[in-house]
């Protein structure tokens, strides 16, 4: 575990520890959280960038070619 001072304006420090408070953990847990938080939100976006990269509309339309033709379930129409 590692330690890292952040400066906060004072409005976001009030916020995180009524926050945090009110959830019931500490400041540091509620940071830690949602920093887990967004790192996952931009490393799943970059994870999908470079799949969609790797992608080809032509074997989409081959696998797609693949699929019955029918009518969609009662709900499902658009």
């Amino acid at each position: 575990m590692s330690t890292m001072s952040v400066r906060l304006p004072e409005s976001l420090h009030e916020k995180a520890r009524e926050l945090a408070k009110r959830e019931g953990v500490s400041i540091n847990q509620l940071v830690t959280t949602a920093l887990a938080e967004k790192l996952s939100a931009l490393l799943t976006e970059e994870y999908l960038e470079e799949r969609a990269r790797r992608g080809s509309r032509k074997k989409f339309e081959q696998a797609l070619s693949k699929v019955e033709d029918r009518d969609p379930d009662p709900g499902d129409e658009l």
